[in-house]
């Protein structure tokens, strides 16, 4: 026997019920995005190889999947989004209207590990916003996100979006006057991964001596703003430039008042373990979590005033996060907040006497006035049209030759409860 064929490593296969639950996911994305004023875009699904190493250097190249195409030019398949946005901002340069706010929901592809929460090939939503400065940018996006949560079902016991300051970790560093902050950062990504001891020892061999490693380390541990300011430089006087983390930390106490007043309050804490991977993040940096931090990250994102310039245009300001559809259907289906039933098709119609041509002319009408509805393909008997009533997942069956349907008037079966009556087409609609 040949082998049966099997999809690629860390791919997945949507069969109808699984794409139920992405249709679900995407519908909440696109609508929660669109209620906060977010427009759509899109780009290719491949891109020129050196807009990513630009961005992220030669190293990026073993976590992609790479090819050279028959014209001879090196391309990938994108691995995130922000690249090919930094691109389309920088083609069109003074044309866009700044500041202004997209979403998109590309399927991405990265060649690494495959793992639960993480795949090879996946989808993921992106809100961005460009041209601004403004603390209100950062605040806009994490309220979206606890929005969309919320819209999921979730509740603020079940998620917390952590949120920590690149400008903050840089200044500190700064004020300790660590060596080589570049060895250091990939360190503080992983703190909370390393056992007891280990961070300071990591530390130690990254060039700091041991009072610089135990007060890097308790820095870290602070969860108030209150305790990061007695470890960092006062606030200068007023004939003097205030420091950068003094600077840093007015940021943080704005967003949270901001996130406050919008009654997100709940959702949001300070955690400065959260460093964010990417090279070009410039300021504030978040990642949300299920409560008990049992999965991956759900979304994370932060600051990127940078990324155009290095990229080889003017300078522009941005801020945005991404959320993968993978680990956030892990936590609904934890939570049983994933639909258990298709909600796109309110009827199928059924004949007593198999008449198809009555069937094909009431489901025209159906569809005509706007609704959707299914029916038997080939004569068939009254039970198994009912069978497939059921396994089609209709909400009601109506009988399109009953006793009593005529002039408009059709019998019906409500599935989920047993009901049954009759009606006109808008009674059975109000009753779904």
């Amino acid at each position: 026997m040949k082998d049966i064929p099997q999809q690629p490593k860390g791919t997945r296969d949507f069969y109808p019920v699984d794409m139920r639950v992405q249709n679900h996911i995407f519908t909440v994305w696109r609508k929660a995005a669109l209620k906060f004023g977010y427009e759509e875009y899109e780009g290719p699904s491949f891109e020129h190889l050196e807009l990513y190493t630009g961005k992220s250097g030669e190293e990026i190249v073993s976590q992609l999947y790479n090819f050279t195409d028959k014209g001879g030019r090196n391309l990938a398949l994108r691995p995130e989004m922000t690249p090919t946005l930094a691109r389309l901002v920088i083609q069109k340069g003074g044309e866009l209207k700044k500041p202004f706010k997209w979403f998109s929901i590309p399927r991405l592809f990265r060649y690494e590990r495959a793992q639960k929460g993480r795949l090879r090939e996946f989808f993921q939503l992106n809100l961005d916003i460009i041209g601004t400065e403004s603390i209100g940018a950062e605040a806009d996006l994490l309220a979206s996100i606890a929005n969309m949560l919320f819209d999921f079902g979730l509740t603020d016991d079940d998620f917390s979006i952590g949120v920590s300051s690149r400008k903050l970790l840089a200044a500190f560093l700064e004020e300790l006057n660590a060596p080589d902050k570049n060895a250091i950062y990939p360190l503080l990504d992983r703190r909370l991964k390393m056992a007891n001891g280990e961070f300071e020892t990591a530390l130690l061999s990254a060039g700091l001596n041991e009072e610089q490693a135990k007060k890097l380390n308790y820095f870290m541990g602070c969860v108030s703003l209150e305790e990061v300011k007695n470890l960092t430089a006062p606030a200068q006087n007023a004939s003097t430039a205030p420091s950068e983390s003094s600077v840093a930390i007015r940021e943080l106490e704005e967003l949270f008042s901001l996130l406050t007043d919008s009654g997100f309050a709940n959702c949001v804490k300070l955690d400065l373990s959260v460093v964010r991977g990417l090279a070009y993040y410039t300021g504030i940096v978040f990642e949300v979590f299920d409560k008990n931090k049992s999965m991956r990250a759900i979304a994370g994102g932060g600051r990127y005033d940078n990324l155009t310039e290095i990229l080889g245009g003017q300078k522009v300001a941005g801020v945005g996060f991404g959320m993968g559809d993978v680990v956030l259907a892990d936590l609904l289906r934890e939570k049983n907040l994933l639909p258990q039933s298709r909600a796109d098709l309110p009827i199928y119609l059924t004949s007593f006497n198999s008449n198809m041509n009555l069937l094909f002319k009431t489901a025209a009408e159906f569809r005509k006035a706007g609704v959707a509805c299914s029916h038997p393909l080939a004569p068939a008997k009254f039970g198994k049209q009912l069978e497939q009533a059921n396994s089609c997942g209709a909400k009601a069956v109506v009988f399109a030759d009953g006793e009593k349907s005529q002039n408009g008037i059709f019998e019906y079966k409500i599935l989920a409860s047993g009901e049954q009556g009759i009606g006109t087409l808008e009674d059975i609609l109000r009753l779904l």
